[in-house]
C-alpha cells in the first residue's frame, strides 16, 4: 500500500488514493464543497489540505461540526496522523476542541496557544460574538456536514464572519448528502461561498476500487389486528375534522392523500383568514392542530408499535383533562370515539407490533454468525429508543440508547460527555449494540459496525444515506429497514428512493457545470465597527437569534450573560425584553406576560419591550379590546416603552440605535427620570441616583454597601472614598450636599 508523503503527514500512515488527492488538489485553488459518500475518507481530504494550508501559508485551521461526538472524533484523527506544533511553544499541544463547558477566559488562552482547532459552530458562534478572539489568522475553515448551513444555523453567520475577517480565507465544505434540490445545494454554496462543486458517487472509476460491498434487505411487516382497528378509529376522527373544515370554507383533500404538504396547505389558508379577521379561521386553527395530532399518531401505530402510540394516546388525554391544556387536546379527550379508543389501548397487554421481535430476530441472528460484530438501530422517536432497550435487555442482549441532549417530558436526554463515552465503549465492544435517533446518524466512524438496522424508513434521503453509511465503512457491511405493509412506512421508502436517485443525478450536472463565484454581502470588515461599537449585555439564551448576529456584524461591543430579567440591558437604565408577535400573545394566555412585565419595570428606570413581527390582534383568538388593556397596563401603568419592529434585522438596528443615545449619556445625568410605577428598593435607587454625579449605577453600590438610603446620607467622608466604585471627588459632593443648610 502507497502511503501519503507530506511534511506534515505523519509517514506510511495514510493509504494513498488517487482520487483523494485530485479533490484535495481542487479544494486548494477555491472555497469547495466536497460531495463523498459516507465512509470513503472526507476527513483524510480535510487533513491534506489542512497540512498544505499550513505549509504554505501558516495560520490556524477551524474545523466545525455539528455535535461534540463528531468533533471529538475528527480530533482523535487529526491528532494521529497530522503534524502540528502550537504558535506559542511548540512544547503545547497544537490540537485543542472546544465546548461550551470550558470557562471563557480559557478557550480565549486555547484558541492563542493553538494550531488546530475542532469544535460545533455555536460556541465559536458566541465567542465571535462577545469578542473573544476573531477568524483573522484562520488560513482554512473546514465544515462539516454542510447541508446545514441554510436558515439561522451557526455555520451561515461564521462562513459570513469568515469572509468578512481572514486575510487568506478558504473554505473546504463536506457532506454525503447535500440534499435533493438544485435549489438547496446553491443555497448551501451562497451562505458559505462556495465557488466549486467536487462530487464523486461509488460507481466512479477512481472510487469504485475502495468501497466496501453493502447489502440492503427490506423487511415487510403485517401490522397486528388490534393496531389496525385503532388505526381505523383514528381515521374516522381525522374525517370528521377534515369535514368540520370543508363546512368552514376551506379546501381539503380526501383522509388518504392527507399528506403533509396537504397538511400545510390547510395551515396556509388558515393563516390567511387569520391575518383578514376571518372568526372562521380562528376555529379552524384548533381543528387542524387536532388533525395534526391525529396523524403523529397513526404514524406511532403504523410504524412504532403499540406501547409507544398507547402512550402518545394517554399523553393526549392527561393534556385535555389537565390545566393549561390545549384546546385541541381537550376536544380529543372529550370525543366518545377518542375515549373509547384510549379505553381500548389500556386493556392491551406488553408489545403488539411485530417490529421489536423483528429487530430481535435480526440481531440475535448477527450475534450468532458474527459474535464481534458492532450493530447500530436507527429510531426516529425516543420512545421507541428506550422501548428497544428495555425489550432487547430483557432478551438478554448487551445495548444502549444514544439520543440527544435535551430533556423531554420525564426522559433525560444524553450530555455530550455521556455520547463521547458511549461511542468510546461502542467501539471497544463493551456491548454489541447501540440504538440511536438522528443524533446518531451524522458521522458517526465506528469501523467494525457492520450491520445497521432502521426500525422504520425516514422520507429524508439524507437522513437515508447518513443512516446507511453508518456501515460498510471498512469491510463489507449490511442495511436492514423494517417496514409495515401498506402503510407511512412503504411511502416514505419510495420517497426517499426517489429523492436519492434525483440528487445523484442533480449532483453530477452541479459539478459538471463552474457556480458563480459566490460574494459574502458585508457592510465593512468588522474591526472597523468594533471600536465604535456601543455596549449592549445580552442574554445567553438569545444567540440562536438573529438579532445577536445582526448586532456583532454592526459592531456591537457584546458581553454574553444570563440575565436575571429581560433579553438586552444597554447601560445601567435600559432593559429590554424581545418578544416576538406569537411569543407575546402566548405568555398572555399560557404564562404571567404581566409578572414578566411588572419585574422588567422594577429591574430599571426605563424598561422596554420590543415586539417583534406579525400583527398580536390576528395570532390567536383574542378580544382585540383585551389586548389593547394589556398594552395600556404596560405603558401606563408599568411605565415600559412599546416598540414594534418588522424583523429580527430592524430588532437588532433599534437597540443599536439605544445603545448608540445612552453611550452619549443622554438623560442620565441630564435629567432625572420619573416613572408611574417604583417598587420600593426602586424608590430607593430613585433618590440617590438623584445626587450630583451619582445616576443609577452608583446608587445601586451605595446602597448595596450602606444598606439604606439613611446611612447613605449619614455615612463619613471616609467611609463613602472607601466604596469601591466611588471616585474621592464624588464621595466629597455626596458628602456636601447632605451637610450643606438649604437657603
Amino acid at each position: 500500500m502507497s502511503c501519503i508523503n507530506h511534511p506534515l503527514v505523519r509517514p506510511d500512515s495514510i493509504e494513498s488514493r488517487e482520487y483523494q488527492l485530485a479533490i484535495a488538489m481542487k479544494a486548494l485553488d477555491a472555497n469547495t464543497m466536497v460531495i463523498l459518500p459516507t465512509g470513503l475518507g472526507k476527513t483524510a481530504i480535510a487533513l491534506l489540505v489542512a497540512a498544505s494550508r499550513i505549509y504554505n501559508e501558516g495560520g490556524r485551521i477551524l474545523m466545525l461540526a455539528p455535535t461534540k461526538p463528531l468533533v471529538e472524533q475528527h480530533l482523535r484523527f487529526f491528532e494521529k496522523f497530522l503534524v502540528a506544533k502550537s504558535p506559542k511553544d511548540p512544547d503545547l499541544p497544537p490540537f485543542v476542541m472546544f465546548t461550551g463547558d470550558a470557562p471563557p477566559a480559557e478557550r480565549t488562552a486555547e484558541w492563542e496557544r493553538s494550531q488546530v482547532i475542532f469544535a460545533t459552530p455555536q460556541v465559536v458562534k458566541n465567542d465571535l460574538i462577545a469578542g473573544r478572539y476573531t477568524l483573522k489568522d484562520v488560513t482554512l475553515l473546514i465544515v462539516d456536514e454542510c447541508h446545514r448551513a441554510v436558515g439561522n444555523y451557526a455555520y451561515v453567520f461564521l462562513a459570513r464572519r469568515y469572509h468578512d475577517t481572514a486575510d487568506k480565507p478558504l473554505v473546504l465544505a463536506m457532506t454525503a448528502s447535500p440534499g435533493g434540490s438544485p435549489e438547496k445545494v446553491q443555497e448551501v454554496c451562497a451562505n458559505l461561498g462556495i465557488a466549486h462543486i467536487e462530487n464523486r458517487t461509488e460507481s466512479d472509476p477512481d472510487v469504485s476500487p475502495y468501497v466496501h460491498e453493502r447489502d440492503s434487505e427490506i423487511i415487510q411487516i403485517d401490522l397486528p389486528p388490534e393496531l389496525k382497528k385503532a388505526v381505523h378509529a383514528i381515521q374516522t376522527l381525522i374525517d370528521d375534522r377534515l369535514a368540520l373544515l370543508a363546512s368552514l370554507g376551506f379546501v381539503v383533500p380526501k383522509r388518504d392523500r392527507l399528506s403533509m404538504k396537504e397538511l400545510n396547505g390547510i395551515n396556509a389558508q388558515i393563516q390567511q383568514k387569520i391575518q383578514n379577521r376571518d372568526p372562521h379561521g380562528y376555529a379552524a386553527a384548533s381543528v387542524y392542530a387536532e388533525c395534526m395530532k391525529l396523524k403523529h399518531a397513526v404514524t406511532l401505530a403504523e410504524s412504532q408499535g403499540s406501547e409507544v402510540f398507547r402512550g402518545y394516546i394517554g399523553k393526549l388525554v392527561a393534556e385535555g383533562q389537565g390545566p393549561g391544556g390545549s384546546k385541541a387536546s381537550q376536544r380529543l379527550s372529550s370525543d366518545p370515539t377518542f375515549r373509547e379508543l384510549y379505553g381500548q389501548t389500556q386493556q392491551w397487554s406488553g408489545e403488539l407490533h411485530p417490529k421489536p421481535a423483528a429487530v430481535l430476530s435480526i440481531v440475535r441472528d448477527q450475534l450468532v454468525s458474527h459474535p464481534e460484530s458492532r450493530i447500530i438501530i436507527f429510531a426516529t422517536f425516543r420512545d421507541t429508543v428506550q422501548l428497544l432497550v428495555d425489550y432487547l435487555t430483557v432478551n438478554g442482549i448487551s445495548c444502549e440508547r444514544f439520543v440527544g441532549q435535551a430533556t423531554k417530558d420525564a426522559e433525560k436526554g444524553l450530555s455530550q460527555k455521556k455520547q463521547i463515552a458511549a461511542l468510546s465503549r461502542f467501539r471497544e465492544g463493551e456491548f454489541k449494540v447501540l440504538i440511536a435517533t438522528s443524533v446518531g446518524e451524522e458521522g458517526l466512524d465506528v469501523p467494525s459496525t457492520d450491520l445497521v438496522i432502521f426500525y422504520e424508513p425516514v422520507p429524508s434521503e439524507i437522513r437515508s444515506i447518513q443512516r446507511k453509511g453508518r456501515t460498510g465503512r471498512s469491510a463489507a457491511g449490511r442495511v436492514v429497514i423494517l417496514a409495515t405493509k401498506g402503510t407511512s412506512d412503504d411511502v416514505f421508502r419510495y420517497v426517499s428512493q426517489s429523492k436519492e436517485k434525483r440528487m445523484q443525478k442533480n449532483m453530477q450536472q452541479m459539478s459538471r457545470t463552474s457556480l458563480p463565484q459566490q460574494v459574502v454581502e458585508s457592510q465593512a470588515l468588522i474591526e472597523e465597527f468594533t471600536p465604535q461599537g456601543p455596549a449592549i449585555r445580552i442574554d445567553d439564551r438569545e444567540t440562536s437569534s438573529k438579532v445577536v448576529e445582526e448586532l456583532s456584524s454592526m459592531g456591537a461591543a457584546i458581553r454574553l450573560e444570563r440575565l436575571p430579567q429581560g433579553d438586552y440591558a444597554i447601560g445601567d437604565r435600559i432593559l429590554v425584553e424581545r418578544k416576538t408577535a406569537r411569543d407575546f400573545v402566548d405568555t398572555l394566555i399560557n404564562r404571567d406576560l404581566l409578572g414578566q412585565a411588572k419585574a422588567l419595570a422594577e429591574a430599571v428606570p426605563r424598561p422596554v419591550m420590543v415586539i417583534e413581527g406579525g400583527d398580536i390582534y390576528t395570532e390567536r383568538n383574542i378580544e382585540p379590546n383585551a389586548l389593547r388593556g394589556v398594552l395600556s397596563a404596560l405603558a401606563i401603568d408599568m411605565g415600559i416603552s412599546l416598540l414594534f419592529t418588522r424583523d429580527e434585522q430592524e430588532t437588532a438596528r433599534m437597540l443599536f440605535v439605544i445603545a448608540r443615545r445612552e453611550e452619549g449619556e443622554r438623560g442620565e445625568r441630564k435629567f432625572h427620570p420619573r416613572k408611574s410605577f417604583k417598587s420600593i428598593k426602586e424608590e430607593q435607587e430613585y433618590i440617590i441616583s438623584a445626587f450630583p454625579d451619582i445616576g443609577m449605577k452608583n446608587a445601586r453600590i451605595l446602597l448595596a454597601h450602606f444598606g439604606s438610603v439613611q446611612a447613605v446620607v449619614n455615612a463619613s467622608l471616609e467611609d463613602l472614598v472607601a466604596v469601591k466604585g466611588i471616585g474621592e471627588k464624588t464621595a466629597q459632593k455626596v458628602y456636601e450636599i447632605c451637610r450643606r443648610p438649604y437657603s
